[in-house]
């Protein structure tokens, strides 16, 4: 059976990093508003009621569970006014590496362009996941692999020499460059199929469901949307996109995830995508759409509007329906506490730009040390939402 709280912790992964900030009336008592396309969606797909468009106005980050199916979705918006210019988000995102590092996550890394194996040289596994290989079977494995992964695995491993935890995680990096070269040549046809329930599950056909569940995407952002179902065979204008890998750990089992990620920046908005194309328990794949939307009548911040959803194998029959409620309630206390810290980081490093420290000061000592701390609480926020906070002694779902 499958632990609530494993599961609970896990589904984090719905909730995404966002901001808000406390911004007063416009001059000559005009009251604020939001940008025409943004108030549509908050009215007709997220309901938002009058009092949560009035605080979001206020400064206070909204947070709304979106239609999904209940059996193996979740579905999270997050917005809020971030008083900070918008390409210091982007830069941040731009390098990922340093921007999600340290704590829990274990490793970040940006794949080359051609990916090659040194990417993936600090990829590993570990005691309990090699010890799980062992009965690894199909359609009952606790490591998520395909049936050509697995048929390599038992082809190649002999499991009575002393270094057949190694030859694992040898094979387990080729494993990941071939994913990803796969992808990069054949685009989503190229995704997994997991075989851990009676059907299999095709991951391609799992992004696209829930692409197709977000009606608006294609009407709004139909180059992006294009863009994330025809990759490689489509082209963005104006953007930038790369691959990479993490190895997280929340207390759950660590957990080996590879993404797209694609930014678009134009005059009108910008537009992060992050497709998440295989992780090695809990998921099948996921969406994190964010869009920075300028507002020049509230000044020179942007909105930052964020869709998340995710799709996983813990939502279904019996546990999945004790749990669902605790689910949708965690991945919503995520997301605002991710909100929070996002707000905090990105304004607090706009004010510290325009008022550097002198160097070699008291001061600034206090500055970088307020830093650290505040980075790195940020990463831990921003990084909970994915994976939670689980007890170390639990042991994961798929």
């Amino acid at each position: 059976m499958r632990c609530p709280a494993r599961f609970i912790a896990a589904a984090a992964l719905a909730a995404v990093s966002l901001v808000p900030s406390s911004v007063p009336s416009r001059a000559g008592g005009v009251q604020p508003s939001l940008p025409p396309a943004f108030a549509s969606f908050l009215a007709e797909e997220a309901r938002a009621t009058p009092s949560e468009r009035e605080a979001l106005l206020a400064g206070s980050p909204l947070v709304k569970l979106l239609d999904a199916d209940p059996t193996k979705e979740v579905s999270v918006l997050g917005a809020v006014w971030v008083n900070a210019p918008r390409g210091m988000y982007i830069e941040q995102m731009k390098h990922i590496e340093q921007f999600e590092r340290g704590s829990a996550f274990r490793v970040t890394k940006r794949i080359s362009e051609p990916p090659n194996a040194d990417d993936f040289a600090a990829l590993t596994i570990t005691d309990q996941d090699f010890e799980d290989l062992k009965d690894c079977k199909l359609g009952e494995c606790v490591l998520k692999l395909d049936e050509d992964g697995l048929q390599t695995l038992r082809a190649e491993v002999d499991w009575r020499k002393p270094t057949a935890k190694a030859d694992v995680i040898a094979l387990f990096r080729r494993l990941a460059l071939q994913y990803v070269n796969g992808y990069r040549e054949g685009g989503n046809a190229r995704l997994g199929v997991h075989r851990d329930k009676e059907r299999p599950t095709f991951v391609a056909n799992e992004f696209r469901s829930m692409i197709d569940r977000l009606p608006r995407l294609a009407a709004e952002l139909p180059d992006i949307t294009r863009y994330l179902l025809e990759y490689p065979n489509a082209t963005l204008a104006n953007s930038t996109d790369f691959l990479y890998w993490q190895e997280t750990q929340f207390g759950l089992r660590p957990t080996v995830r590879i993404s797209h990620l694609v930014i678009q920046e134009r005059p009108d908005q910008a537009v992060v995508a992050s497709k998440m194309l295989y992780a090695s328990h809990y998921f099948w794949t996921a969406l994190e759409l964010r869009v920075l939307l300028p507002d020049p009548g509230r000044g020179p911040g942007f909105w930052l509007v964020t869709v998340n959803r995710s799709r996983s194998d813990g939502l279904s029959g019996f546990t999945g329906r004790v749990i669902r409620g605790r689910v949708r309630s965690a991945v919503e206390d995520g997301m605002r506490a991710a909100l929070t810290a996002t707000k905090k980081r990105l304004e607090s490093l706009d004010q510290s730009s325009a008022n550097p420290p002198s160097s070699g000061s008291s001061r600034q000592a206090a500055h970088d040390a307020r830093w650290s701390r505040d980075a790195q609480r940020t990463r831990d926020v921003m990084s909970s939402r994915l994976f939670g906070t689980a007890p170390a002694s639990s042991k994961p779902t798929h």
